[in-house]
Order: C-alpha cells, then structure tokens, then sequence
C-alpha cells in the first residue's frame, strides 16, 4: 500500500476514534479536529484542504488565437496539524501535501522520494518578544509567498512569485517584533537555511542561505493577522499599512533560481554561484478596499554555468526584476473585483523574453477563504507576438 494510503487510512481512524458518539460544536472553518490535553500540556488542530481548478488557455500564432486548451486538476490537497506541546509557549505546525503539483520533484537528494512534507517546523517564544523556529518552513520572502495558498485573492500568486520567490527551506529563524509607540510596529526575521529548498535528505552541496526581513507597520497591527491574507475580509476600519524589505544571500548555490529550479550539473559536480535576492513589498486595507505591491531583483556575478575549462553547459541562473501590482475592493455581499498586472524583465544572458500579465478576477466568499469560489482572466504578452488569453476557475474548501 501506498505510503499516501497508509498515512489517509491513519488519518481517518484517529478522528473516527476521537469523535466517536461525539457531537462538536465547532464551526466550520476551524478545523476539523481540536483537542487539548486535560493538563493543557498539548494541543492539536487538524484542517484538510482542497482546492479544485480548471484552466482553459488560448495562444496567438501571429494570425489568431488557436482552440483552447483545457485542464482540470487538484491543484492542492492538503494536511494541516498545528498547536502547541508541553507549553503554549513552543508550538508547532506540520503542512502535508497529497496533490501531483505538491508531491513532485523527486530526486537523488530527496532519497528519490515524493515531497510530501511541506511544513515541519517548531517555534519556540524562548524570551519576551523573540521566537526561535526550528525546522522546515517558508523563508521570511516576499509577501504573496509567505501568504498561504489558502488565503489568496485570486485563482493563485503571479509571475512574479513563480520566477523569483525564495519558497521553503531547512534551517533556522528568529523572529523578534519592537513596539516602538501604541500602533507602530517593526518586525525582524533572520533565516539561515540549507540553501537547496524542501525535503532535501542528502547534500547541502553548495553553501549556506541567509535571509533578512525587516517589516514596519505605522498604523497598527492587521486585524486577524490581515496583513498576510489577501483581500480585506475584516473591512479594516482605520487604515493599515504594512511596508518590508527582504534580502537574501545563497552563497555557492547549485540551482538556476537560488533554493529552487533546477541543478546547474558539471562534468566533474555542479556549477556554484553566489546568488542575491531583493524583494520590496507592501500591503494596505481599509473598509473593503486592498493593495498589494511587490518589487524582486535576482543578480549574480557569473550567471552562466560553465564547465571547469569555461565552455557553458547549458544552464543560466534567471537574474533580473519584476513588478507585482494588485488591488482588489470587497462589496458587503462579499463578492469581490480584483486586478493584478505583472511585469518581467530577465537579463538578456538568461535568454528569457520580457513578459507582462494583466488580470481580473471575481471571487464570491461564502465563508472567508475557508469556502471560496473564484475566477480570473488573464492576458499575457511576451516578444515575438507570443500572446496568451487564459481563464481559470475553482474553488476552494478549507475545514
């Protein structure tokens, strides 16, 4: 039997155990499954999520747009445990994921395995306002990284988190926040990880990754953490603004995008380069109404991959920057209007086109994010007249 199968069947027969003749009266939306020790010595919560879509596509071959495309799919299926053991002090967070687009990219350093485990990651409030995470989790990146996939105000993040974003990593992070007055908030984030992304079991073949965030909030604290959830559910009724700025090393790294993309192979090993990544982002709610915005650089001294005696083999790191703008307004039957529009621009090395995206979606919440239904539509254009229509549409359920 399939490791997936056993784990599933495991799952089951826990809560079919724990709620037997039982009668919750919890809502939906806060998980399926809340236990906490008498001693309070424990917790656990338990949220399963999916998350279906289906894309219809249409390219322009110079004359005009060809037939569609069409593709369904379970663009997430997942497992999420959390809470706290022995304090509530030290918490906890496990992600699993079951779907194709989660589980692949099984390699060598992942024990040819699939990559189930998304989130493994411990976090500890060892003194007053200073947390140590120890694990595997999302580096403190950009914004609509960091957001969850649950929590999105359109269909999924832009282009500009698919090209240049720093995902997951093993590692540490310490986290501190300083209240400088009654509302203005500074936030730190330190990372050192692996530098290779998620599930690696085998290498750290380059060097190290370090990460720097540092966020300022000068109106105040989001409401219901708000600030990393996209669009303005809680109808922010005095202005909020989030600004940070994210800067991250990966010394001698062996991969075309940083932690992330594919091996830079050699004859004799793997290529290494010292690569940076900036990012400078924004959030901003206010009675319905939101902004997001979001600048990435990636640069490196040498970004072609050669073999010990200089001849190229074939691989190129993708420097370059890109622009992310995206507002959207909540309406009080809670459907939404958003638009996004995306810039790319790659260094001419990388052989990349400049791409642009421009976007409109509709979303009806039936509760929040935890029960969704969405579409957008979207216009890309790159050099060369090669122009792409897409829409999409899902849903998403998140116990």
């Amino acid at each position: 039997m399939k490791v997936s199968h056993v784990l599933l069947l495991a799952l089951l027969s826990t809560i079919s155990v724990s709620n037997a003749q039982e009668v919750t009266d919890g809502k939906f939306g806060n998980g399926m499954l809340n236990l906490i020790a008498k001693d309070s010595s424990w917790s656990v919560k338990f949220a399963p999520r999916i998350q279906f879509r289906a894309t219809f596509s249409w390219n322009y071959d110079g004359d005009k747009y060809g037939k569609p495309q069409q593709n369904f799919l379970i663009r997430r299926a997942r497992l999420k445990f959390n809470g706290f053991a022995y304090s509530p002090k030290l918490k906890y967070k496990i992600e699993i994921g079951l779907s194709n687009s989660d589980i692949a990219g099984a390699n060598e350093y992942t024990s040819d395995a699939p990559r189930f485990i998304l989130d493994a990651v411990i976090m500890w409030n060892f003194y007053e306002n200073f947390e140590l995470w120890v694990g595997q989790t999302k580096l403190p990146g950009n914004i609509e990284r960091v957001i969850s996939s649950a929590n999105l105000q359109l269909i999924d993040r832009s282009l500009l988190n698919k090209h240049f974003n720093i995902d997951r990593d093993l590692g540490f992070q310490i986290r501190h926040h300083t209240i400088l007055s009654e509302k203005f908030i500074i936030r730190e984030k330190f990372a050192l990880s692996q530098g290779e992304g998620r599930n690696i079991t085998s290498g750290n073949i380059g060097g190290h990754q370090y990460t720097g965030r540092l966020e300022a909030l000068p109106l105040g604290e989001f409401e219901g953490g708000g600030d990393y959830i996209g669009s303005d559910l809680k109808r922010e009724k005095s202005p909020k603004l989030l600004v940070g700025v994210t800067y991250d090393y990966n010394n001698n790294a062996v991969k075309t995008r940083s932690n992330s993309g594919s091996y830079m192979f050699t004859g004799n090993g793997f290529y290494e380069a010292d690569i940076t990544t900036l990012f400078i982002d924004m959030m901003f709610k206010y009675k319905g109404f939101s902004l997001m915005g979001e600048y990435a650089n990636r640069n490196t001294d040498n970004p072609i991959a050669t073999e010990i005696n200089g001849i190229p083999t074939g691989d190129i790191v993708e420097t370059g920057n890109a622009l992310n703008l995206q507002a959207g307004y909540l309406f009080k039957n809670n459907y939404e209007i958003a638009g996004r529009y995306t810039t790319l621009e790659f260094d001419p090395l990388t052989t990349i086109d400049p791409q642009e995206q421009y976007t409109l979606g509709i979303s009806k919440y039936i509760v929040g994010h935890k029960l969704k239904v969405q579409s957008d539509f979207s216009y890309n254009t790159t050099l060369g007249n090669k122009d792409e229509l897409e829409f999409r549409c899902g849903f998403d359920l998140h116990f």
